[in-house]
């Protein structure tokens, strides 16, 4: 079994209840595949990075495989506006999605799911897009001041790795979701003043664990998403909180991706 998500943002539970923790969030068009179901909950494992997590019945669709199939190998559209209006051709219902959101099956402004299709007249990029330095730097700065919330994947909320994912995604390259299995990804780095624009850096908790992640930026800066999205002071010990004026976060490595 498989399903899509037509909703602009569903929640996605570590277990299968409401008051269980949210470890991620589906965006408008992203599709899965059904592990199980328990009662009113599904649990999925997410088409873009495997991630798997439990959702509500009630907020997807479901899919034929044929269609699952095609969205896994047909080239991807996302949303490139902070928010914008898709509209349900069949009710004539419009809702808004954010940026980073799929656009399936997306020919001359409509999105096709199966029977089901929508108008979509907002900016948009593919999923394939070279990635540059000054790209990456433009969009993350899209997401300056976005509150952080974990399992967040917004503008509206985001935790640390769900920002470099979808910084990255929006730049065509595909992370994984959390922290510990994007700092597996890519090429290590042995000194900070290796790091170029763009690169990732990782940080470490007391027990050694890495819990957190941030984007290089030039000028020893980093963006990071710590209570919301912010730029803050980087060096060799870790990140430099400027409001605090002490350092909040411990480097545990760095990556480039690509």
């Amino acid at each position: 079994m498989y399903g899509i998500c037509n909703l602009n943002i569903v929640p996605c539970r570590k277990e299968p209840s409401d008051k269980s923790e949210m470890t991620t969030q589906l965006l408008f068009g992203e599709h899965f595949q059904i592990l199980e179901t328990q009662g009113n909950w599904c649990q999925i494992k997410i088409g873009y990075d495997n991630y798997e997590c439990w959702i509500d019945k009630k907020q997807f669709s479901p899919i034929e495989q044929h269609t699952f199939d095609i969205l896994n190998s047909t080239e991807t559209y996302l949303s490139n506006e902070l928010i914008q209006i898709i509209t349900d051709k069949k009710t004539a219902t419009p809702f808004p999605i954010v940026i980073g959101s799929t656009l399936p099956c997306f020919d001359n402004g409509e999105c096709i799911i199966e029977n089901q299709s929508y108008d979509y007249d907002g900016a948009y990029i593919t999923g394939v897009l070279p990635f540059t330095k000054l790209g990456i730097t433009e969009i993350a700065l899209m997401y300056l001041n976005a509150p952080y919330l974990w399992g967040g994947k917004s503008p509206f909320g985001i935790d640390c790795s769900g920002f470099t994912q979808m910084v990255y995604k929006l730049s065509g390259v595909k992370l994984q979701r959390d922290a510990y299995q994007q700092a597996d990804q890519g090429e290590t780095l042995s000194f900070v003043e290796e790091a170029e624009i763009g690169d990732l850096a990782f940080f470490d908790n007391e027990e050694g664990r890495i819990t957190h992640v941030g984007i290089v930026l030039e000028h020893n800066k980093i963006i990071h998403a710590s209570g919301k999205v912010r730029i803050d002071g980087f060096d060799h010990q870790g990140i430099f909180n400027n409001e605090k004026k002490d350092y909040s976060h411990r480097l545990r490595l760095l990556k480039r991706i690509i």
